[in-house]
């Protein structure tokens, strides 16, 4: 008689014929990983499954678990967002941008998300033994260039040798500091039922701009990265007195991780529709081409702004004519987020479990 025992994943049975006993069992549940992998970054399940089973248990703290862009905390009678980030992005050098534009804009980028006005940086090299001087020379350049654009000022960091080939050229951190000059407390918590969800303008370019880079892809038109401070956008927000509930910028992950994390950190249900939701042709093409979702391609200069019903056509004037409405928080017990195709139809968008662009940040 053979049986099958799902449930405890394990299938068991006899060959009565031959006389053969089997166990074949997984010796470890599916989510579980021995090694770390590329996924493990992508900003999908396995990199929330590493921060929810490691990193959050071990370094526990009212500060961490809000699990936000950045930590905000008073200090005297102000209060600062603190951020930090690593880039390891491959080619060095992209169409809009480089690691050092990457590096100065994506930190700039969290601080904002936390409604704070970005003051200063830290940069720490880590750089491989053989790197042109002149290769190193632009990228500072790049980041001085991109620091003053975005009101930034670089005021410490850090420098350090690994040996030729035990590195990928360059790798850059920058950490962040910020003032809140607002009361609000922007973070996913604040989300509330009824809210409108508003986007900065088209998605996926940053991410299929490295993928062309990196790959030699020659398409009918160059897809240039998104790549962008955000910080004078949320202000303006701000300034106008937009009620702004929750802020996040759509790197690692894209559009639909973002949705996603929210949603589960907020415990609300979130609808969005596919028609309002900008993709440029030349990135539709590329991403069916290499048959990609831009739903969860990264960008570098794209957010989304969860604001009151009644002052979202305010904000939306606000962040200019590439902005869009593109859904609602939803009152329902549900953490899903679903999506209204093009053709009329809903699905429930979740999480990539592996890895769609490796090292696009």
């Amino acid at each position: 008689m053979n049986t099958i025992r799902l449930n405890d994943d394990l299938i068991s049975g006899q060959d009565s014929e031959q006389g053969i006993n089997f166990n074949v069992s997984c010796p470890i549940p599916i989510s579980d990983y021995p090694n770390i992998l590329l996924a493990h970054g992508s900003g999908g399940k396995l990199m929330h499954s590493l921060l929810d089973k490691m990193m959050l248990p071990a370094f526990s703290n009212p500060l961490l678990e809000a699990q936000h862009d950045g930590a905000v905390f008073p200090v005297g009678n102000a209060r600062l967002a603190f951020t930090t980030d690593s880039y390891v992005v491959h080619p060095l050098f992209f169409p809009g941008g480089d690691i050092g534009t990457l590096a100065v804009n994506g930190t700039v980028n969290d601080l904002a998300m936390c409604g704070a006005r970005p003051l200063f940086l830290s940069a720490g090299f880590i750089l491989e033994e053989g790197l042109p001087m002149e290769t190193l020379w632009q990228i500072i350049q790049s980041m001085q260039r991109t620091a003053h654009e975005a009101g930034v000022q670089i005021v410490t960091g850090d420098t350090k040798v690994v040996d030729k080939g035990k590195g990928d050229g360059i790798f850059i951190n920058t950490a962040g500091v910020g003032v809140i000059e607002h009361n609000l407390t922007i973070a996913p918590a604040s989300v509330r039922s009824g809210d409108v969800i508003l986007i900065n303008g088209d998605i996926g370019r940053h991410g299929m701009a490295i993928m062309a880079a990196r790959e030699g892809l020659a398409f009918e038109s160059e897809i240039i990265s998104d790549c962008a401070p955000l910080a004078a956008s949320v202000l303006a927000l701000l300034d106008a007195q937009i009620d702004v509930h929750c802020l996040r910028d759509l790197t690692r992950g894209g559009l639909a991780s973002a949705l996603v994390e929210i949603a589960t950190s907020a415990r609300l249900g979130i609808h969005i529709v596919e028609h309002d939701i900008q993709v440029t042709e030349d990135v539709r093409g590329a991403c069916e081409i290499l048959g990609l979702d831009p739903m969860y391609v990264a960008n570098e200069g794209r957010f989304i702004a969860f604001v009151p019903a009644d002052q979202a056509a305010h904000a939306q004037s606000i962040l200019g004519d590439d902005a869009s409405v593109i859904g609602t928080v939803q009152s329902n017990a549900s953490t899903f987020v679903t999506m209204e195709s093009v053709i009329g139809t809903n699905r429930i968008v979740d999480m990539l479990s592996g890895e769609q662009l490796p090292r696009i940040c």
